[in-house]
Formats: structure tokens, sequence, C-alpha cells
């Protein structure tokens, strides 16, 4: 490929006049370091990648690998040495690069740590999104659909829902001991009434995340109260704030219906129990996330105020999630001391019974799931101010177009030359039509590349393969999830060819990003 050339359509002897590393002004050169494609290694395992979150929030899901397909370690395209560096790619034993070999990448990817704002009741935490379909990975049950949104109940619903029924069954049976066995199906009522107050409160975090045009991806009833999962932020502390406080304001409304409700019946009935118990419920789940810590609603709000203030977002966010922190060893060891004292209304324990170590149990879950929240906020936050520096141009890899009839070691031969790392292949009027896939390049053996041609390893391009040079950050993320695929094709906004984007150059610069201190 002739390095120096000006733009224009790329060409199928290889010369495409154009290059990803010369959009980015780097001003010099080098002689490309040939790569010699006699070889084919093997042993490079593939990482296995989880969400850590959340998040939250989807990288490029890439297409899986058959199981007789070898794992791409050998066989490297030249890479160019101008371009954007990524990450360092993995060697393979031999020592040659191979572009887009797997890599652990400890244990977070784009697609599961994708930025969302989750907004929950108890116990808030960042989720990854269910794929779709009624059940997904830490999804649970699909109940139905309000406002267009699907709500899950997660399988931790049902341990709580049988405590609540064993716990409120003992009441009752101090209050009314008529009822027998009975008890246990008002405990059971009052469980399922308890979380359709924990679903209004959440619905109402959905509707205004609508109301600002903010997507919601689902509302998840789970351990401890509900999440709504926002993919996006507020564009202003002004509506960070409203988003926040409309829960725990919808949750006072309910505890106030309720007692309204509860001054109309006897006292000492079922109906009134239930009554005084969904009012006494709601009261605290809208005191408890007022707390000004994050991830809790009152965090939210804390934050929203320090942006405003400060101008900075980001400032926000720490500021409320140190107090998050905070609150949490506050909850570890205050909740347990309260408890024994009297102070939340109830009988003075003794040190070291049974009730004290359900104290500090239920402590210790609550102070942890504050903790963990505010360091999935933090991280989070993190992620948004270093999404920016995730930009096609800077990661897109060199490519040599080539006709689909092209023997694959002619290709390659054409690749090393040019110092491309990528194959396009291309009609004869130079119009781009596929990618040649590098993990089928790496399962071709040596002997056998002079007979095989590039068509037969590459992947149509589809219109959601075709991505501008210009995309960048959360755009960019956004644009690779939509379209899972191992490579992309590159263009300019005429449409001339840039070079291809392996999602897996994206996966790793994130992980690198993140790893970044703020």
């Amino acid at each position: 490929m002739d390095e120096s050339a000006g733009s224009g359509r790329p060409q199928p002897d290889g010369t495409d006049g154009r290059r990803p590393d010369a959009a980015e002004g780097s001003g010099h050169s080098e002689t490309p370091r040939p790569v010699d494609t006699a070889g084919a290694g093997s042993g490079a395992a593939g990482g296995s990648t989880t969400g850590a979150d959340s998040a939250e929030p989807q990288p490029p899901a890439q297409e899986p690998r058959a199981a007789d397909e070898p794992a791409p370690d050998a066989d490297r395209l030249a890479k160019t040495p101008q371009s954007p560096q990524p990450p360092e790619t993995p060697q393979s034993p031999e020592g040659q690069q191979t572009p887009g070999a797997p890599h652990d990448t400890s244990g977070q990817t784009p697609h599961d740590t994708h930025p969302e704002y989750a907004h929950a009741t108890g116990g808030p935490a960042h989720k990854t999104p269910p794929p779709g379909g009624k059940k997904g990975p830490g999804g649970g049950l699909l109940m139905g659909r309000p406002f267009g949104v699907p709500v899950y109940v997660a399988p931790s619903w049902f341990l709580v829902a049988a405590l609540i029924t064993w716990v409120f069954g003992g009441q009752l049976d101090r209050v009314l001991p008529e009822l027998g066995a009975a008890r246990y199906l008002v405990s059971l009522f009052f469980a399922v009434a308890f979380y359709a107050s924990v679903l209004i409160h959440e619905l109402a975090h959905t509707v205004v995340a609508l109301r600002y045009k903010l997507p919601v991806r689902r509302i998840q009833l789970q351990f401890f109260g509900g999440v709504s999962e926002i993919e996006k932020e507020s564009e202003t502390p002004g509506r960070e704030f409203v988003l926040a406080f409309v829960g725990p304001l919808l949750s006072l409304v309910l505890a106030g219906v309720f007692y309204g409700a509860m001054r109309l019946v006897e006292p000492g009935t079922v109906p009134g129990v239930l009554l005084a118990g969904l009012m006494i419920s709601n009261l605290i789940v809208a005191v408890f996330n007022l707390l000004p810590g994050l991830p809790l609603d009152g965090g939210r709000m804390l934050r929203a105020v320090v942006w405003k203030i400060t101008g900075k977002p980001m400032s926000g966010t720490i500021a409320a999630a140190w107090v998050g922190r905070a609150l949490a060893i506050s909850v570890l060891i205050g909740l347990p001391l309260l408890n024994q004292s009297g102070a939340l209304g109830g009988e003075t324990q003794e040190i070291g019974g049974m009730d004290t170590v359900t104290d500090a149990l239920l402590a210790a879950i609550l102070a942890a799931i504050i903790w963990t929240g505010a360091g999935n906020s933090l991280r989070m936050a993190r992620l948004r101010e270093h999404l920016p520096e995730l930009r096609a141009r800077a990661l897109t890899r060199r490519a040599v177009p080539v006709e689909s009839a092209t023997p694959l070691s002619e290709a390659l031969r054409r690749a090393n030359d040019a110092g491309a790392r990528a194959l396009v292949v291309v009609d004869a009027d130079g119009d781009p039509m596929s990618v040649v896939r590098e993990a089928a390049i790496v399962g071709v053996p040596e002997h056998r590349r002079p007979w095989v041609t590039v068509s037969g390893l590459a992947q149509d391009i589809t219109e959601g393969m075709r991505i501008s040079a210009e995309l960048a950050g959360e755009e960019l993320l956004d644009t690779l999830r939509a379209t899972p695929a191992t490579e992309y094709l590159v263009v300019e906004a005429s449409g001339e060819i840039y070079g291809v984007l392996s999602a897996t150059d994206v996966e790793r610069a994130f992980v690198k990003a993140m790893a970044r201190p703020t």
C-alpha cells in the first residue's frame, strides 16, 4: 500500500489511499514490521468476561467461536506503526501478534459495565440488563410492562416474601390470636402489598425518567426492595434532583393514604392491622431512601445539590458516595444499638440474645448494600468520565482492500507489505462487501492458504456493521451493542473506507480506561 497517497477510493490491488493514523495527524512514518504468515500457533486461552455490576452499563458483543475453531493466536496481520496505540495485543508463543486475540478482561467488559443510572428502593444496585425475553441473567420472572417498561421479580424476592410472611405472621399471632394458621395467608398478602408499594415507588422514577426522555431498561423487584434501571444520566442537576425525589415522595403519599384508610376501619381487625403495617413500611421506605448517601435516592439528591453548586457532576458523585460509605458504617454500628436500647419503639433487649444476632445480621446486610452501591456509583462516574476516550478513529485498524477471488496468502502478503492489520473484501468498483474475520484466518493451515480465497473467510457487511469514524464514547458503545459482531467497517462521512474496528480492541481500551484513576 502506498502510505503517502492521498485520499481516494480503495483499489482492489491493495492501495486504498487512506490510513487511519494519517487522519490522526501523526506526522511521522516508520518501516512497517512484516509478519511471518507461514506459521500457525495455538495456546492463547480466551478469557471469559462477566459483568462487574452492572453495569452498568454493554460492549460490542462478539460472535461465539465454534468449538472446533482455533483461537486466533498466530498469523498476525502487521501492526501499523503510526496508528494510535491501543492497549498491547497479546503475543502468541511465536511472538507474533494476533489482532483481536482473546484476553482476560479482569471480569469486566464494556457490554457488562455500560453506564446506567439505577434508582432503587431499599437495596439499590447497578444491574446488567437481560438480553431480552421473559427471563434473562439475573432478570427473574417477567410480570408485565407498565408504560412499556418490563418489570421483573428476582428469585431473591421469594425468599424475602417468605421471611416477611413468617415474621409478620408471628406478630399477627400476638395481635389476632384467633386467626390461627390463617395468619400466614394474611401475612403473605401483606408481603405482596408491600412490594406492590415498592413497585409504585419505582414507577414514579420511571414515569419521570420517560418524561425527561431518559430510556428505562427495566424495573426489578429483588432482595430488600426494587431498582429502576435508567440507561442515561440526567442532563441537569435539577432534573437529577426531581428524578430522585419522586420515589420517596410517592412512598410518603402512600403512607398518608394508608393512614387515612386505617382511620376508617376498626382497630384490632385484619384490615386495620394490614393498613397499619403498610403505612409504617412505606414510611420506613421513604425515610430510608431520603438518607443523604449514594446509592439511595437521598444520595442522588445530595449529588444534584453538589453538582449545582460546583458545576461538576463528578464532584457531586464523590461527595454523595463518601457520605454513603459513612452511612453504611453508621448503619452497621448504630442499628443494633438503637434496637437494643428500644429507641426504635421496641422493648429493651439483652446483649447476646437471638434478637441481637438478628439485628446485627440485618445491619450487616444493609451496610453491605449501601457500601457496595456507593462504590458502584463511583465506578460508574469514573466510567462516564473516561468514555469520551473511546474513539472509533483512534481504535480503528488499517485495512487492505482485496477482491473476493484473492487467495488468502496473497491478501496476507499485501497486508504485511502495507503494514495493515485487517482485510476488507471489495467488488470490482472498490465498494466494500465484507470483512475478513481474523479468527477464520488462523483456522486455515499455512499450506492451504494459496488455494483459499478471502471470500470464504469474510462476513458480509450489514448496515449495522458500517460505522462512522467520528463515533466516540457512549454513542460508540451503543452503536456496537445494537449490532453485535467481531469486526466493523469504519468509514468516513464521504463513505470512503477508513479501516476496520475490532470489538476486542474496544473492549481492551475500555478496561484500560476503567483502570486509570479519576
